[in-house]
């Protein structure tokens, strides 16, 4: 009897403590658990996992690693403007499944609001909208020095790269994806270098990004093709990492992050061996996406410094590169309008626009049902354009 009582008061405690640590989780961290993802691949995710996770990616280590971007300890004010009144945004943002949408416009936000139970202090995944953060570290680099030119080969930088499809291939090539190695960014192909890559085991003293690039085979001349591939901004975050020591992580908090007055913490998630992944997954506030936003618009000047050089944006975000597509380009990890518009965009639904000729950006966060396929994709170009239509009229 009394070992049955002291079993039945362990089980007690046991029980108390799991329900203090329970609800001592915040609410992202608790909807991640209720839906743990027990595939790597977010495209096996049900859209109740994708909701859940996009917001706690960083919350759990078995998820996967990061790296923070600490708070600046001036955060940059955001004046509320004119309130932007758009039609049917309700009905919009449902069909998009937005979490959030900051629009700022000549300085002040115009629009702010949020769904899926999201948030301002939240912070969500951007997928490949990292690839424009990544970018513009490079301007840094080559700002502070340690990227001597865009013009450079990129085995001076990553020696174990001699040999490869990436022998030859300069700085800017890397930048405007036209390496010319072959690559299947098809995220809906199981089969695909994109699904692949992520699961590769790297080689021993290899780091992952170049174990597996290293073995891609060249379909064209570098800088002749332009073709999509994640890999190759994976690259770059490695190329920035070896030329200035620095995790990029750190890099950016120190040219950007910090300087420039994000408000709340930011992260970026590790690979397989220890480094940022350069082409994915920075976790944000809507609000410091809109920031950085504000920050390219501004040639990139944080706390009273050029951060990149001079003329950096003025190539980095017009067309290096025709896509195939008529009004539209690729820059240095920047898709490009004929207007002088340009957007950073990520998979499932995450954006940066920005137009300069009317001060405007426009940060979004979404969960779409399907990576890049839908209806979703082509009705955000339009909802850029309603936006840009409103202004345009004064409303």
């Amino acid at each position: 009897m009394k070992k049955s009582i002291i079993a039945l008061g362990i089980c007690g405690i046991i029980l108390i403590g799991a329900g203090a640590f329970w609800f001592g989780l915040d609410d992202e961290t608790r909807g991640v658990l209720k839906t743990l993802p027990t595939n790597k691949d977010v495209l096996l995710w049900s859209q109740q996992q994708r909701d859940a996770t996009f917001r706690a990616f960083d919350r759990l280590t078995i998820l996967a690693d990061h790296h923070t971007m600490k708070a600046s300890s001036a955060p940059m004010p955001l004046p509320i403007g004119k309130p932007l009144n758009i039609p049917n945004i309700d009905e919009y943002m449902k069909e998009q499944r937005t979490a959030g949408i900051v629009i700022i416009q000549d300085g002040k936000i115009r629009f702010e609001k949020y769904g899926l139970g999201f948030d301002a202090k939240g912070r969500w995944t951007s997928f490949s909208v990292a690839k424009s953060f990544t970018s513009t570290l490079v301007g840094a680099a080559i700002k502070d020095g340690y990227i001597k030119s865009l013009d450079d080969n990129i085995t001076d930088y990553m020696p174990d790269l001699k040999g490869s499809a990436y022998e030859g291939v300069s700085v800017r090539q890397l930048l405007t994806m036209s390496s010319g190695a072959a690559w299947n960014e098809d995220y809906e192909d199981k089969n695909s270098d994109v699904n692949k890559f992520n699961n590769a085991k790297p080689q021993k003293g290899v780091d992952a990004t170049i174990s597996y690039l290293k073995t891609l085979k060249r379909a064209h001349e570098p800088g002749t093709v332009w073709h999509y591939n994640t890999g190759e901004t994976n690259l770059i975050g490695v190329l920035v990492a070896s030329a200035t020591h620095k995790n990029l992580a750190d890099y950016l908090h120190e040219k950007i992050w910090q300087p420039y007055g994000m408000e709340a913490d930011g992260t970026w998630l590790l690979g397989a061996t220890g480094r940022e992944i350069a082409g994915c997954c920075i976790q944000a506030a809507t609000r410091d996406f809109a920031r950085f936003g504000q920050f390219v618009m501004g040639n990139g000047v944080a706390g009273g410094k050029q951060v990149v050089p001079e003329d950096w944006f003025k190539q980095a975000t017009v067309k290096q590169m025709d896509i195939g597509k008529a009004g539209h380009g690729y820059g240095f990890q920047w898709w490009t309008y004929d207007d002088g518009s340009f957007a950073a965009k990520g998979i499932f639904g995450q954006g940066i626009f920005i137009d300069p000729k009317r001060k405007l950006v426009i940060a979004s966060n979404s969960s779409w049902p399907r990576a890049s396929l839908g209806e979703q994709p082509k009705a955000r170009e339009e909802f850029y354009k309603q936006i840009q239509e409103l202004v345009d009229r004064g409303e």
